[in-house]
């Protein structure tokens, strides 16, 4: 290589770059696994662009920051943890930060969209585009009417009226408990949404509440009540940007800059630095193994949760940090998570529960019993309780025309058969485990979070909140992302939170993935492969039937 080629590389490497990205999709939760990257087709984790963000914020060489934003597509949660960090950036580096979109909603809804657009200090629309800021609903699917017409009959009972997962199955509309908890999610949702764009925006939030009632609104509209900054395409926005940052900056996807390694002092600087073990676990809770399928994504097996536990506790880090992305799942497979982090603390370690976009019932369980739980103002969390029963499917056989029969011994040999309905001393078996499984919850919520059964009962039965009220009623500590949760376990071990540095848990290295672990204890088996879902359970996935007990209310999401 002659002399004037490395010349030029090192220029190349010198030159100023502008980070972008398409966020009209947003980025997975979770520290992607091999198997992982490989099914989501290289599209980037949600942590991995936060700590792009954390060091693009520090790094010169970047001039400014560009991404592409649509309408429907995220979470609010995750959205509030994207913008954070967009505003982090822009108070560390004092560079631009653009946002642009062809439209926030073409005759759609667009308001969480529009809110993550509102993180950056400018705002571009296309000129045929709209502002899609219409509000927030809260949409339940009920298949009860179905059920009834194809002859299924679910025969479900639930801990208590708000734990309305089974509703979806059991009726064909709201009960009034339903729709109070749904509307006061829709509230608080709707809150943080207005307070964000009048502050960011610089309008009152009565305002913001009268353009959300007049929305959506075109184009030229939105520039004027200035929710819009400027209109253009693509190419003008681009030009814009670098007429700002000068002549020579080049374009990098802001997840080529997360992949790309820190200079080697650097990396051999952070080396000696305090660690904070990130766990995390994505999707339904269930025992076994942790388990992916094309149709229902990531899951979180107990065995595979609890082994991360323990190599996390085992390496000796500063702090454990449990990030929960889940609507909940299996009781016992909750409590074996739950257990391991009860563990974690008897060792000394402080572990902090980081919430995504949901971590509610089964998904509450498990983080209950930390140091120190962190949510997103718009996380999906609580719904304490708990429900169980079975469909039964006489009816549906008779009417295809098929024969069925049987023969037993032993009382309640057939008490799980969907082919019959629960003879009234199989019932009362059914309503004394649900109350056995209620009062385990609710003293385990009172024994991790200080408070008494009185005021644990009157926050459950069963119902959903979101993060912002959740904290109100003391079942979250701190309102934040991921990185506000490994401050606080820095913080909670005495160690400065600028200076740690994350190591994720289960740790995918093509050599422990294939080294058999050598028992239960070994760090290895966190990283065992994992299993598949079989066709049933991808088939129940699309029509959303609850996957266990402990599970979130049916089809619950904020749009």
């Amino acid at each position: 290589m002659t002399y004037a080629v490395i010349r030029d590389l090192a220029a190349h490497r010198r030159t100023q770059v502008i980070l972008e990205l398409d966020a009209t999709v947003p980025p997975a939760d979770g520290h992607h696994d091999p198997m992982a990257r490989l099914a989501s087709r290289g599209r980037p984790s949600l942590p991995s662009l936060l700590a792009a963000l954390d060091r693009a914020g520090r790094d010169r060489d970047v001039a400014a920051l560009v991404v592409k934003v649509g309408g429907t597509a995220w979470e609010l949660a995750r959205a509030q943890e994207f913008r954070d960090a967009v505003l982090r950036f822009r108070r560390t580096s004092g560079r631009p930060a653009v946002a642009w979109s062809e439209t926030f909603g073409e005759f759609a809804g667009g308001s969480i969209g529009y809110y993550l657009a509102t993180g950056f200090d400018e705002i571009w629309l296309q000129p045929s585009g709209d502002v899609g800021l219409t509000g927030v609903a809260v949409e339940a699917t009920f298949l009860a009417g179905a059920l009834d017409k194809v002859g299924v009959r679910p025969e479900i009972a639930q801990r208590h009226e708000y734990k309305n997962a089974a509703d979806a199955l059991l009726r064909t509309g709201f009960t009034e408990a339903h729709r109070e908890a749904a509307a006061r999610l829709a509230a608080s949702a709707a809150e943080e949404i207005v307070a964000g764009v009048a502050e960011a925006r610089n309008l009152a939030v009565d305002r913001v509440q009268h353009l959300i009632d007049t929305a959506p609104l075109a184009a030229e509209v939105a520039v004027r009540e200035g929710l819009v900054d400027r209109l253009g395409y693509r190419d003008e926005v681009y030009d814009a940007v670098r007429r700002r940052t000068g002549e020579g900056t080049r374009l990098l996807f802001l997840a080529r800059y997360a992949r790309a390694r820190p200079p080697v002092l650097t990396r051999l600087r952070h080396r000696g630095r305090p660690v904070v073990a990130v766990v995390e676990g994505t999707g339904a809770i269930h025992s076994g193994r942790s388990r992916r399928g094309p149709l229902r994504g990531p899951s979180i097996g107990s065995d595979t949760m609890s082994a991360a536990l323990r190599a996390a506790v085992a390496s000796e880090p500063a702090a454990v940090v449990l990030r929960i992305n889940s609507p909940g799942g299996s009781y016992v497979a909750s409590d074996v998570i739950w257990r391991e982090v009860a563990r974690a603390r008897a060792a000394g370690v402080p572990l902090v529960a980081s919430m995504g976009d949901v971590a509610a019932s089964g998904g509450y369980y498990v983080a209950m019993g930390a140091d120190a739980i962190v949510a997103q103002p718009g996380t999906l969390t609580g719904s304490i309780g708990v429900f169980g029963g079975k469909p039964v499917t006489a009816d549906l056989l008779e009417r295809l025309g098929i024969g069925h029969d049987a023969v037993s011994e032993g009382r309640h040999a057939r008490m799980f058969s969907s082919r019959r309905g629960f003879s009234a001393e199989e019932r009362d078996l059914l309503e004394q485990w649900l109350d056995r499984v209620y009062a385990d919850f609710t003293a385990k919520v009172a024994q991790g979070r200080g408070m008494s059964l009185e005021d644990v009962h009157e926050v459950a039965r069963g119902r959903v909140w979101t993060g912002a009220d959740a904290k109100l009623r003391g079942l979250v500590d701190e309102l934040g992302g991921l990185q506000r949760a490994v401050e606080v376990g820095a913080e909670r071990a005495g160690v400065d939170p600028q200076r740690v540095r994350i190591r994720h848990y289960p740790e995918f290295r093509p050599l422990s993935m294939l080294r058999p672990p050598r028992s239960s204890e070994d760090p290895a088996a966190a990283a065992a492969g994992t299993a598949q879902w079989g066709l049933a359970s991808a088939v129940a996935a699309r029509l959303g039937l609850p996957e266990g007990p402990l599970v979130l209310p049916f089809a619950l999401r904020l749009r």
